[in-house]
């Protein structure tokens, strides 16, 4: 008798209503739920957030109860969390399941908003859970190197290069239910989220804030592409400021151009026009080739093998120092300059300069710039790469490179994450990762230096707008022809820059400006000089940095 009944209920299971009981069975078990870890932040240098999470849900579902209504459910959902209906659908009837994601780091208030219009609508099965949203409460500042998030993973900047330390690890709570509902005292399991670790940078994000407005300001002024500039800490190599224009707002990532969203101070490559002429005669010196005094005869143009050579401005015969050459930006004075050189010995001074090189400062898309080999070197080279062209370099290679006469002739690696942190291609970056080499003597840095400051003299120099009232600054303008993408030649258009440093003769920063095509018809002196005095008045305001009240220097520029 007892086999009978036990016969007869196993008919009943698996033959006469098998699916009647599988969904009782799916009411009873157990569900696990994802408890989310919340992102690091990104900082400045001052502890100040550029990207943090608030407070934010995700909609779930529960199969169990949202399958029967699952059509129309799906097309409600779809319309309000702008979600795809079809992968919506499938998740409202996932058999076996009691927790399905409809939408994930929901604004608190309109998740809230949305499932209690699903309640009101009659459908069941809808709840939230808590789900931080990534913010970047300053908008654009510094949004080139922060990146940003999509739905569930980093799609660029620093969101995405450092996301194992941002990231954190997700937990989750087990707990047994039945007949749809949580069984007080059924078997319970929580497991922590890890939070993510915060990424510390060396962003200053006021200085960062006015670096940006004032380059907008002048490439829109200059009617140019695009523009650059980058503030330096001379001893340090920090980057306090590392500004792109245009730029995006990186809370709404979608709404910009998406050639804007990178960093062109570090992926793009330009020829760096006479600012170059800094790292030649600054290597002479060092070699002992010239002296800022060296006296040369500079005719109105230069036969070479291939190609006569000319200054920017016409001009008979006229004697320049050395320092001359810098202060009037002669090209063909510093192609007889530079014929002093041994073979090799000028590549081998870009190169510990850092010229051809990835800095490798963790931000993703790096150019290495492009400097020929030695091997390929001709006297033709030689001579335009002395002054800047027919080599290329990225925004932050050039200002290291200058950084290092302002630095008393060593290098110093440049830097913008502070501590220490590895990029997700395993490379340590950081401050703590800081290395420095001597490239020229501190008499040749001091000797340049000097040189420089005749740049912004407004008696004998290009650039006196560059000039920051009451400081030494020490300069140098670049314009250089631009080559164009689609002839493979040079098309008429023009990359102009200005880079140096303050005070000149105890150098707190280094700044770099570059404006890629203005249309005005200005150049390094006229477009960039004025950017550059406007931020670096502001750093030096900023950081209480005292002129040195001494004089500035008077070298001949003519003999």
């Amino acid at each position: 008798m007892v086999l009978s009944v036990f016969g007869a209920r196993l008919v009943q299971l698996q033959g006469i209503d098998p699916k009647s009981y599988a969904a009782m069975a799916a009411a009873e078990g157990v569900v696990e739920v994802v408890l989310p870890a919340e992102r690091g932040d990104i900082l400045d240098r001052n502890g100040q957030p550029l990207a943090d999470s608030v407070e934010g849900l995700m909609v779930v579902a529960d199969p169990y109860m949202t399958t029967d209504k699952a059509p129309e459910l799906a097309k409600f959902l779809s319309q309000r969390l702008d979600v795809d209906y079809f992968s919506t659908l499938k998740k409202l009837r996932a058999k076996g399941s009691r927790f399905e994601f409809i939408a994930r780091r929901v604004p608190s208030t309109k998740a809230t908003d949305v499932v209690q219009a699903a309640a009101a609508a009659g459908f069941k099965g809808i709840a939230t859970r808590r789900d931080p949203v990534r913010d970047y409460p300053a908008g654009d500042v510094a949004a080139n190197l922060i990146g940003f998030m999509g739905t569930d993973e980093p799609l660029g900047g620093f969101e995405r290069t450092f996301q194992t330390q941002l990231a954190g690890k997700d937990g989750s709570s087990r707990y047994d239910v039945g007949g749809g509902n949580r069984i007080p005292l059924g078997d319970s399991t929580i497991r922590k989220a890890v939070d993510g670790q915060d990424l510390h940078t060396t962003i200053d994000q006021d200085l960062q804030w006015y670096t940006q407005r004032v380059l907008r300001q002048t490439v829109q002024a200059s009617r140019g592409d695009s523009g650059v500039a980058i503030v330096m800490d001379t001893r340090t190599g920090e980057l306090l400021s590392l500004a792109d224009y245009p730029t995006f707002d990186a809370n709404a990532p979608l709404e910009a151009n998406e050639d804007d969203l990178g960093s062109r101070a570090i992926s793009d490559v330009f020829e760096p026009g006479s600012v170059e002429k800094v790292l030649t005669l600054s290597s002479l010196i060092d070699a002992g080739k010239v002296t800022p005094h060296t006296e040369l005869k500079v005719p109105g143009v230069l036969t070479r093998e291939d190609h006569p050579i000319r200054d920017w401005f016409p001009h008979d015969l006229i004697r320049l120092t050395l320092a001359g050459v810098i202060a009037k930006s002669s090209n063909i004075g510093t192609v007889l300059a530079a014929d002093k050189f041994d073979t090799g010995e000028l590549f081998s001074y870009l190169t510990k300069f850092g010229l051809g090189q990835r800095t490798n400062i963790g931000v993703r898309g790096e150019t290495p710039g492009i400097l020929p080999d030695g091997s390929l070197w001709t006297h033709q080279n030689q001579d335009r790469i002395a002054f800047g062209q027919s080599l290329s370099v990225n925004a932050v290679q050039m200002i290291a490179a200058v950084n290092t006469i302002a630095n008393g002739g060593v290098r110093v690696s440049p830097s913008v994450i502070e501590g220490h942190a590895t990029t997700d291609e395993g490379v340590e970056v950081g401050t703590d990762t800081t290395t420095t080499r001597r490239v020229v003597s501190p008499k040749a840095a001091t000797g340049m230096a000097h040189m420089m400051e005749r740049v912004v003299d407004p008696e004998v120099g290009v650039a006196p707008g560059a000039a920051v009232p009451g400081y030494r600054v020490a300069g140098k303008t670049g314009t250089a022809q631009r080559a164009g993408t689609d002839c493979g030649c040079y098309d008429g258009t023009f990359t102009v820059s200005f880079a140096g440093f303050a005070p000149a003769d105890d150098p707190r920063f280094t700044i770099y400006v570059v404006v890629q095509n203005p249309r005005n018809g200005g150049g390094g002196g006229s477009v960039a000089g004025p950017a550059f005095s406007k931020i670096m008045s502001y750093a030096l305001r900023r950081y209480a940095v005292p002129p040195t009240g001494t004089r500035p220097s008077h070298l001949p520029v003519e003999w």
